[in-house]
């Protein structure tokens, strides 16, 4: 059973740079069958997918954010991380790290992330960006 910790820092100001951290254990993160996402949810709004990885390092990103996020991971460490560039108040939700089947590049690229498409998921880390 795969189970995924995420950790941030939680508070930090507008025009930062953060980075989140998924730990995965249960799964190796370089299983060919898996692909690891970052979700966010807002204040009173739904789930959005912003990232993915697949298993040949094809990276997906929703247009909202593709100028300021970064996911990248650590194979040895097991581990998926999130970096978030220039952050705005907007920002501010709370983000989960997601593991599901890889659909394959030409799925996300048409589709994006999905939350249906995505049956591990951690318990999320509140990130929230204020002055």
């Amino acid at each position: 059973q795969v189970q995924l910790q995420e950790s941030g820092p939680g508070l930090v100001t507008p025009s930062q740079t953060l980075s989140l951290t998924c730990t995965v254990s249960g799964a190796s993160i370089t299983n060919s069958n898996y692909a690891w996402s970052w979700f966010r949810q807002a204040p009173g709004k739904e789930r959005e997918g912003v990232s993915s990885i697949t298993s040949d390092d094809y990276t997906y990103y929703a247009d909202s954010v593709k100028d300021r996020f970064t996911i990248s991971r650590d194979n040895a460490k097991n581990t998926v991380y999130l970096q978030i560039d220039s952050l705005k108040p907007e920002d501010t939700a709370v983000y989960y790290c997601a593991s599901g089947l890889d659909r394959g590049r030409r799925y996300y690229r048409s589709r994006g992330v999905r939350v249906p498409d995505f049956g591990s998921w951690g318990q999320g880390t509140q990130v929230t960006v204020s002055s």
